[in-house]
Protein backbone atom coordinates (compact mmCIF):
# COMPACT_ATOMS: atom_id res chain seq x y z
CA UNK A 1 0.00 0.00 0.00
CA UNK A 2 1.01 3.58 -0.98
CA UNK A 3 0.24 6.18 1.40
CA UNK A 4 -0.11 9.85 0.10
CA UNK A 5 -0.50 12.90 1.61
CA UNK A 6 -1.22 16.71 0.20
CA UNK A 7 -0.09 19.82 1.23
CA UNK A 8 -0.42 23.54 0.39
CA UNK A 9 -3.47 24.41 -1.40
CA UNK A 10 -5.87 27.30 -0.35
CA UNK A 11 -7.47 30.98 -1.59
CA UNK A 12 -5.39 33.22 -4.01
CA UNK A 13 -5.99 35.79 -5.87
CA UNK A 14 -5.82 35.24 -9.67
CA UNK A 15 -2.27 35.94 -11.08
CA UNK A 16 -1.61 34.60 -7.79
CA UNK A 17 0.82 31.47 -6.98
CA UNK A 18 0.42 28.50 -4.85
CA UNK A 19 3.12 24.98 -4.74
CA UNK A 20 1.14 22.27 -3.79
CA UNK A 21 2.96 18.92 -1.67
CA UNK A 22 2.78 15.18 -2.03
CA UNK A 23 4.51 12.86 -0.14
CA UNK A 24 4.77 9.31 -0.47
CA UNK A 25 5.23 6.48 2.32
CA UNK A 26 4.28 2.96 2.50
CA UNK A 27 5.44 0.51 -0.26
CA UNK A 28 7.00 3.23 -2.78
CA UNK A 29 9.41 0.71 -4.46
CA UNK A 30 7.77 0.61 -8.10
CA UNK A 31 6.47 3.54 -8.19
CA UNK A 32 6.47 4.77 -11.80
CA UNK A 33 4.37 7.78 -11.94
CA UNK A 34 3.54 10.59 -9.50
CA UNK A 35 1.40 13.51 -10.41
CA UNK A 36 -2.02 15.52 -9.78
CA UNK A 37 -5.44 15.65 -10.94
CA UNK A 38 -8.30 18.15 -10.14
CA UNK A 39 -11.77 18.03 -9.93
CA UNK A 40 -13.94 21.18 -10.10
CA UNK A 41 -18.19 20.87 -8.90
CA UNK A 42 -19.81 19.38 -11.43
CA UNK A 43 -17.04 18.10 -14.38
CA UNK A 44 -15.18 14.92 -14.38
CA UNK A 45 -11.42 14.64 -12.54
CA UNK A 46 -8.56 15.16 -15.10
CA UNK A 47 -4.94 14.97 -15.21
CA UNK A 48 -3.22 18.48 -14.74
CA UNK A 49 0.55 16.93 -14.33
CA UNK A 50 2.35 14.17 -13.90
CA UNK A 51 6.41 13.34 -13.64
CA UNK A 52 7.65 9.74 -14.34
CA UNK A 53 10.16 7.66 -12.65
CA UNK A 54 12.64 8.69 -15.41
CA UNK A 55 11.38 12.41 -14.97
CA UNK A 56 9.42 12.91 -17.91
CA UNK A 57 6.29 15.09 -17.53
CA UNK A 58 3.39 15.61 -19.29
CA UNK A 59 1.11 18.13 -18.25
CA UNK A 60 -2.58 19.74 -19.78
CA UNK A 61 -2.64 21.75 -22.03
CA UNK A 62 -4.87 24.58 -19.92
CA UNK A 63 -1.77 24.62 -17.74
CA UNK A 64 1.11 23.99 -20.00
CA UNK A 65 3.40 27.02 -19.12
CA UNK A 66 1.79 28.25 -15.97
CA UNK A 67 2.00 24.63 -13.58
CA UNK A 68 5.91 22.92 -13.27
CA UNK A 69 5.90 19.31 -11.60
CA UNK A 70 9.17 18.39 -9.50
CA UNK A 71 10.02 15.67 -7.94
CA UNK A 72 12.58 15.61 -4.89
CA UNK A 73 13.08 11.30 -4.96
CA UNK A 74 15.03 11.35 -1.65
CA UNK A 75 12.25 13.13 0.38
CA UNK A 76 9.65 10.79 -1.78
CA UNK A 77 8.12 13.90 -2.77
CA UNK A 78 6.23 15.70 -5.83
CA UNK A 79 5.76 19.41 -5.67
CA UNK A 80 3.23 21.53 -8.21
CA UNK A 81 4.29 24.80 -8.50
CA UNK A 82 1.17 26.61 -10.00
CA UNK A 83 2.08 30.02 -11.23
CA UNK A 84 -0.57 33.19 -13.26
CA UNK A 85 -3.54 31.14 -11.40
CA UNK A 86 -6.78 31.72 -12.91
CA UNK A 87 -10.33 31.60 -11.43
CA UNK A 88 -11.14 28.27 -13.71
CA UNK A 89 -8.18 26.30 -11.84
CA UNK A 90 -10.33 26.55 -9.02
CA UNK A 91 -10.85 22.84 -8.02
CA UNK A 92 -9.77 19.90 -5.19
CA UNK A 93 -6.82 18.69 -6.60
CA UNK A 94 -5.59 15.01 -5.88
CA UNK A 95 -1.85 13.54 -5.80
CA UNK A 96 -1.67 10.17 -7.42
CA UNK A 97 0.52 7.91 -7.70
CA UNK A 98 0.94 4.90 -10.44
CA UNK A 99 1.83 1.54 -9.00
CA UNK A 100 0.43 -2.15 -9.34
CA UNK A 101 -2.89 0.09 -8.85
CA UNK A 102 -3.79 3.39 -8.60
CA UNK A 103 -3.27 5.46 -5.45
CA UNK A 104 -5.12 8.94 -4.68
CA UNK A 105 -4.02 11.42 -1.73
CA UNK A 106 -7.23 12.86 0.19
CA UNK A 107 -6.91 16.23 -1.99
CA UNK A 108 -6.68 19.84 -1.18
CA UNK A 109 -8.64 22.68 -2.28
CA UNK A 110 -7.73 24.98 -4.32
CA UNK A 111 -9.81 28.43 -4.83
CA UNK A 112 -8.66 31.54 -7.48
CA UNK A 113 -10.72 34.68 -6.91
CA UNK A 114 -11.12 36.82 -9.62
Amino acid sequence: QVQLVESGGGLVQAGGSLRLSCVASGSIRGITAMGYYRQAPGKQRELVALITSGGNTKYADSVAGRFTISRDPAKNTVYLQMNSLKPEDTAVYYCWASQYSNYWGQGTQVTVSS
